[in-house]
């Protein structure tokens, strides 16, 4: 963990704030556009959010919330109780969104979604690559960042205020991109529905605020091995392995507890992990809030 400061916090849509962490001693770990970070409020909740910063910037990172009116206590706090001046613990970064090299790039962002992809339009218009942003929300003063993006960025920027003017048609979009385009999507889950239909799977690059519904054979129980204290646990069918290390005094830290966030990820050593996350988990590592195991036992590097 590093710790920061609340430097300042700053109104940036209805119903969004924008945090500057400042370190408190030398720099915090670098990162690149797509990057997120855990941040550990004072009411012992980890909440993630996306940097929305500029990656050169060593000393303070970017994050913005939206007040959630179904919150479960984390954006709530930050609106309601969060002051300049409060000492916060952050995580390192972790990317699962990277910006991939590509010739020309289309970003299409949906209410607070623009936040990751804030600092992807700024690195594709430093490289001079053919790079626009849309920008879809229900009005402009819901849309955290609309106005400092048309004046940074001018008619790179289309924004798209649904109470007036409707959904845009995807399908009509696509058709019009060249073949070599990448399509960087964050947003609710109807944009991420449309976008899924309207380009192709090789061109489009997701982050999801929630995991897409999927079914999964039934859970069963299996037996997690902690190699580095030869603890073993069992994992009963209906318990996650998060908690169950938990509960036999193996704690990890967790966020989402959705399998979106890879805060949770352990190494597996030996044995078959069943992937139950959004992010895309290598076949040796696994997200204990989520996945299970296809093999009997699991052999964890903890």
């Amino acid at each position: 963990m590093q710790q920061t400061v609340v430097e300042h916090i700053d109104p940036v849509a209805e119903d969004v704030v924008a945090l500057t962490l400042r370190a408190t001693a030398g720099q915090l770990a670098p990162w690149g556009p797509g990057a997120h970070i855990d941040l550990s409020l004072p009411n012992w909740l980890t909440r993630q959010y996306s940097l929305c910063g500029d990656p050169a910037d060593r000393d303070a990172y970017r994050v913005a919330v939206r007040h959630d009116a179904l919150s479960r206590g984390g954006s709530e706090y930050v609106h309601r109780f969060l002051r300049p001046g409060r000492t916060l613990d952050v995580s390192l970064p972790r990317n699962h969104f990277p910006l991939i090299p590509a010739p020309r790039y289309l970003f299409l962002a949906g209410g607070i979604g623009i936040t990751p992809l804030l600092p992807m339009l700024r690195a594709a218009t430093a490289a001079e690559l053919p790079a626009t942003l849309l920008y879809v929300g229900p009005s402009a003063d819901t849309m955290p960042f609309a106005g400092e993006l048309l004046r940074s960025y001018g008619d790179r920027v289309r924004i798209v205020e649904t109470a007036r003017q409707g959904r845009p048609d995807l399908e009509a979009l696509a058709a019009t991109l060249d073949a070599d385009t990448l399509v960087y999507c964050c947003g609710p889950a109807a944009m991420l529905a449309a976008a899924d239909a309207a380009f192709p799977a090789e061109q489009l690059c997701a982050e999801r605020f929630q995991p897409v519904a999927r079914t999964f054979g039934p859970d069963t129980a299996f037996e997690a091995v902690c190699a580095r204290s030869g603890t073993t646990v069992t994992v009963p069918a209906d318990e996650s392995l998060l908690d169950a290390l938990a509960l036999a005094g193996h704690p990890i830290p967790s966020g989402c507890r959705e399998g979106v966030c890879g805060s949770c990820e352990i190494t597996v050593l030996d044995g078959a992990p069943e992937h139950r996350d959004d992010i895309g988990a290598p076949e040796d590592r696994m997200y204990a809030c989520v996945s299970r195991a296809q093999s009997p036992r699991l052999v964890l590097d903890l």
